[in-house]
């Protein structure tokens, strides 16, 4: 019988030769499906500027299908679904900027190293100093970055201990 060639975008298999392959691969049907494959992947705002240039298609308005499917160069989308890809736009715009901010750091690493390494000693020596910085921020400062903290699922091992501090029992026995 012969090798088989199956095209993941058109879902059908046929015999596998020089001349069967290039007829498949050069044909329209073999170009739709793999425009719409990766139509699938596309980002909604580049959807969302396509869909702004075109005309509403006047078939599926009146009867709600259209025989070009989704190959018509005019747009299947009514008013109500550009207002929610709009939104969609909009969201995942303000999701980008949100994660940006929240990476930008607050200050340095090499001050933040800086104020830690005084809070050390202050403490070793046992003296009780304060900066007029962490005085005006009103609150104690914790000693970890939040840039640190940023990073999802950290082993508990690398995981602040609590403002508290952890609970432990009187009759704890470790080993």
């Amino acid at each position: 019988m012969g090798k088989r060639y199956y095209c993941d975008y058109c879902d059908r298999s046929f015999q596998d030769n020089m001349h069967n392959r290039k007829k498949h691969l050069n044909g329209v049907q073999h170009h739709r499906a793999k425009k719409a494959w990766f139509d699938n992947f596309r980002d909604s705002s580049a959807i969302l500027n396509d869909e702004k240039t075109k005309k509403p298609c006047r078939k599926f308005l009146q009867k709600g299908f259209c025989d070009f499917g989704p190959n018509c160069r005019f747009s299947h989308m009514s008013e109500e679904d550009l207002f929610y890809l709009k939104r969609q736009v909009e969201d995942e715009r303000q999701l980008r900027e949100d994660s940006v901010d929240r990476f930008m750091p607050e200050r340095s690493i090499e001050e933040w190293l800086s104020r830690r390494e005084k809070k050390q000693t202050a403490r070793d020596t046992k003296e009780d100093i304060k900066t007029t910085e962490d005085s005006q921020e009103g609150q104690a400062e914790s000693d970890v970055l939040q840039q640190l903290l940023s990073i999802p699922d950290l082993p508990p091992s690398l995981l602040p201990p609590p403002p508290g501090g952890w609970k432990v029992n009187v009759n704890t026995e470790w080993g």
